[in-house]
């Protein structure tokens, strides 16, 4: 039997690369589309073929799409920051580019898009974790982007047949994980600094919470949304572990040098209700975030 090909948009970015070496050991035939602009090429398996490439390029990214059944769309901006200092360009990329990308799938004949979406597309809720079927109200041009995407996707499935599944990441952390810079993530960033002996700096008063998920579980519910049957019609599902952490106790468990600086827009509270993950994909975490850390070295 020949190797299923399988497309990773994104795949030279943090969570793109981890699925992409998943896929690559499990004998897929792995080909990553990425324009480089926030990936980086050494992130991308030695067994990939790299297609350098803008998701926004439809016709050429329809002809490396053909032969590939399942298409994982992980190619996006993903910076709220990012996206309230430059709406446009972050919309652009994020809801023309996952059009692109599904139009693209359903002319090469794509079996499954899976695509990656955010917990920012809630905003902040009066419940304490949150469930898929609340009405979205994002905060943000990032999670009204990714939002928008979500519904791209279950129109695609009405339309066209196209099989989707969107997947709301929580707060995504692990190996490899840039980081420098704004818009870096928060485990990254106090893992830098504490590297460094510089103070942890936690934004506000830290009594906001996350709920935070290693990378490598998140690698597994993208395989179980590809793979899972009677789903694929835009369908969204919660990826977290149900726990909610307050940033503050985050820091205090990895550094006692801690300082407060000043709070920015960001959602409050976050916490997922990972039911319907469990029940429709099968999916559950399998690292708690003390095991996470540690596996981190922290």
């Amino acid at each position: 039997m020949s190797r299923e090909k399988i497309i990773v948009t994104g795949g030279a970015g943090f969570i793109g690369s981890h699925l992409a070496k998943k896929l690559v050991e499990r004998d897929n035939d792995v080909h990553v589309v990425d324009d480089l602009s926030f990936g980086d090429r050494a992130r991308v398996p030695e067994a990939a073929v790299l297609h350098e490439l803008d998701i926004r390029e439809t016709g050429i990214l329809t002809e490396v799409m053909r032969g590939a059944r399942v298409v994982y769309h992980l190619a996006a901006i993903s910076s709220v920051i990012l996206s309230i200092e430059d709406p446009v360009r972050v919309s652009s990329v994020n809801v023309l580019g996952t059009l692109s990308v599904l139009d693209a799938a359903r002319r090469a004949g794509v079996r499954r898009v899976v695509y990656s979406s955010s917990s920012a597309v809630y905003g902040d809720q009066l419940v304490e974790a949150l469930r898929e079927d609340l009405p979205a109200a994002p905060q943000s041009p990032y999670g009204l982007s990714k939002y928008v995407g979500e519904l791209s996707a279950r129109m695609f499935s009405e339309l066209y047949g196209l099989e989707t599944a969107c997947l709301r990441y929580f707060n995504v952390y692990g190996a490899g994980q840039d980081p420098n810079g704004p818009y870096a993530a928060v485990i990254a960033r106090f893992a830098e600094a504490r590297k460094a002996g510089r103070a942890l700096q936690v934004v506000g008063d830290g009594d906001q919470t996350r709920d935070f998920i290693m990378v490598d579980d998140v690698v597994l519910a993208n395989i179980a949304a590809a793979r899972a049957t009677h789903v694929g019609k835009g369908e969204a599902f919660n990826i977290g572990t149900g726990v909610s952490t307050r940033i503050v106790n985050l820091a205090r468990l990895i550094s006692a040098n801690i300082e407060f600086v000043p709070k920015r827009q960001e959602i409050r509270n976050s916490k997922a209700d990972i039911a319907r993950a469990r029940e429709r994909l099968g999916f559950e975490f399998t690292v708690a975030l003390d095991e996470g850390l540690k596996r981190m070295g922290l």
